[in-house]
């Protein structure tokens, strides 16, 4: 049985685009993602981005959810240190019991911000160090057996909506090993303690309530195309638009300037961001996720489609699915 393929939806607005276009382009991915046989979609909060369209992470699902069927939707994720518990469980409680069985919650403890935006969302600089009580708390508020005394969510109360621990670091394995969560790495951006990482959550998983024994979901980059050219091409053009997304403050490199910086150190590290990346034709993509999975220690492969244009995107995911044997 071909192991679960899933897609990280960056809910990016391209040059020239608005952010409704990038709702309806997550609305078209996540119609097509289940005809073809996709686990799950997730979305990631991200604050003052011009370029990314998650923000209000939960709506955007309830938005995606009442336009497709079956598949599962969900947050990767939540930066829980943004929020209090309670509303987080009432808004997912709220979710599921919409859309009963679809619904996941992946939680980090990043900002998603810079240091004003921070401030703006009112998060004090040490919100993240009760990250691990308040996801038992959250927890409670879903499972019902409430750690606040009086206080429940509703909706959310006895939903019980999955958690999955999200981290790109040893600190959210432990926790997701010592609470029995399943650990989702953030390996598409930040390769670096992917191995070291998933061989301590294995080691020191303690089971529980929600599951059993460890499940790993390790997350990369895909670009599929007809032939191996066309891929590469994609993936130089990919490797442009995140020179100007982290580097460009407000700007637009031209292509000669784009690849000046990718020569840079700046621009290795970027370069570096991607080191886990499927790209090629369909035999080249489907021989790259098989190793990806066993390098990682993978139970499940979550994928964010980096083609710089949509339409490529929905091919990328079309040429996957074929290859790996999906629906």
């Amino acid at each position: 049985m071909a192991l679960p393929l899933s897609i990280l939806d960056l809910a990016f607005i391209g040059e020239g685009e608005t952010a409704g276009d990038s709702f309806a382009a997550s609305v078209a991915l996540a119609q097509r993602a289940e005809e073809l046989g996709y686990l799950r979609i997730w979305y990631a909060e991200h604050h003052n981005m011009d370029s990314i369209a998650s923000s209000a992470t939960s709506v955007l699902i309830a938005h995606v959810a009442a336009h497709t069927r079956t598949i599962r939707l969900g947050a990767g994720g939540v930066m829980l240190p943004n929020h209090s518990p309670l509303t987080i469980a009432e808004q997912f409680g709220t979710l599921e019991t919409l859309h009963p069985g679809r619904i996941d919650l992946g939680l980090g403890r990043a900002p998603g911000s810079d240091q004003n935006t921070m401030r703006a969302l009112r998060r004090s600089p040490s919100s993240a160090d009760s990250f691990p009580q308040d996801v038992l708390e959250l927890q409670g508020y879903l499972t019902g057996e409430t750690l606040i005394p009086g206080v429940h969510a509703t909706p959310g109360k006895g939903t019980d909506v999955p958690l999955y621990i999200l981290g790109s670091s040893l600190f959210g394995a432990q926790l997701a090993a010592a609470l029995g969560l399943p650990y989702a790495f953030a390996s598409h951006f930040a390769p670096g303690a992917l191995e070291e990482a998933v061989a301590l959550y294995r080691r020191e998983f303690k089971p529980s309530a929600q599951l059993d024994a460890p499940y790993v979901i390790a997350a990369l980059n895909v670009i599929a195309a007809d032939t191996r050219e066309e891929a590469q091409e994609q993936f130089l053009a990919s490797k442009r638009q995140r020179v100007t997304r982290f580097l460009g403050r407000g700007r637009t490199f031209t292509t000669e300037e784009a690849d000046m910086i990718l020569e840079s150190p700046a621009g290795q590290q970027i370069v570096q961001m991607a080191k886990y990346s499927a790209v090629g034709d369909p035999d080249e993509v489907k021989a790259y996720i098989d190793w990806f999975a066993g390098h990682a220690g993978a139970d499940e492969l979550i994928v964010a489609f980096s083609s710089p244009d949509r339409k490529a995107g929905i091919r990328s995911a079309e040429l996957l699915a074929q290859a790996h044997g999906l629906g």
